[in-house]
């Protein structure tokens, strides 16, 4: 049951982001890339903050490089590289270069931390982007170099980076919430003092806007954050980061909601995705059973 709940929160984390290159769109339409970023994570803050309050779960300063550290790496940096991306590439896109991130973090995960992936994991992480590939192509996007993928790639590398430290630098005896809540909040002033300092001014947002950014700082923001860090501190980052390979799946089923059914190609591509992740995680529970440390 243990191992489902990690499984499930990883899922959701995953689902929440797909629908983030959804929601970007209409909030870059209509806000620069620096207020977007800073607007939706002062919000994100906010709530985890109150959150921190309500259950009398208290930041303890003593960890206040880790929480910069992790702050700036994994909401600063990824979500002022999302926003700039969005700005310019599409959602299919940006979804695609996304679903690099298992490879990304198991690399990293290798180099920093000696953490070598499964034999599982090694078959599971081509199909997984072979079906990310089909599911894009499917819908007809081309794939060329621009600033905004560009951007999106750094995104992803700067998340890939927070996976690996996550693991590592995450304070032990502390509330998720309390540091879940520190790094928020040093993320949320980085954007803000990087837009204050761009001279972008903050815009009263449309009503589709302003729902896109509510939903994308709970959703996307605090919900999402408190489930991956919850399932890294499980999985490790290799193994969590296979989950993201959900992205681009999510973002074709909103694009169906929308009135967009897939096509037979993408539906194949969504099984690939679905199958590398869930042939993954069975690796993990097997080996969970056999290691006799656990």
């Amino acid at each position: 049951m243990g191992n489902l709940k990690t499984y499930l929160m990883a899922t959701t984390a995953a689902v929440f982001w797909g629908a983030n290159f959804n929601l970007a769109k209409p909030v870059v339409a209509e806000m620069s890339p620096y207020v977007a970023g800073a607007s939706r994570y002062v919000l994100a803050a906010a709530i985890m903050l109150l959150i921190a309050f309500v259950q009398q779960a208290s930041i303890p300063l003593r960890h206040l490089k880790t929480y910069v550290t992790l702050g700036v790496v994994g909401v600063f940096g990824f979500n002022l590289f999302f926003f700039l991306g969005m700005e310019t590439t599409s959602a299919v896109n940006g979804a695609l270069i996304m679903a690099l991130n298992p490879l990304l973090t198991a690399v990293l995960a290798y180099l920093i931390m000696h953490d070598k992936p499964t034999k599982r994991q090694m078959i599971a992480f081509p199909f997984g982007i072979l079906g990310v590939a089909i599911v894009v192509l499917g819908g007809g996007a081309r794939l060329h170099i621009a600033i905004g993928d560009f951007y999106i790639l750094i995104a992803n590398l700067s998340w890939a980076l927070y996976n690996v430290l996550l693991r590592t630098m995450m304070p032990k005896g502390v509330s998720g919430v309390a540091s879940t809540a520190g790094i928020m909040t040093v993320g949320a002033l980085a954007l803000s003092m990087v837009a204050l300092l761009h001279g972008d001014h903050a815009v009263w947002p449309s009503m589709t806007t302003a729902i896109s950014l509510i939903i994308m700082a709970v959703g996307g923001g605090v919900l999402a954050y408190l489930c991956w860090n919850a399932s890294i501190a499980t999985l490790g980052a290799s193994k969590a980061a296979m989950y993201m390979n959900l992205v681009p799946v999510t973002s074709m089923l909103i694009a169906t909601l929308a009135g967009i059914p897939p096509s037979p190609t993408q539906l194949i591509g969504a099984l690939l995705v679905m199958g590398a992740v869930t042939y993954s995680s069975f690796s993990q529970t097997t080996t969970a059973q056999k290691d006799p440390r656990s």
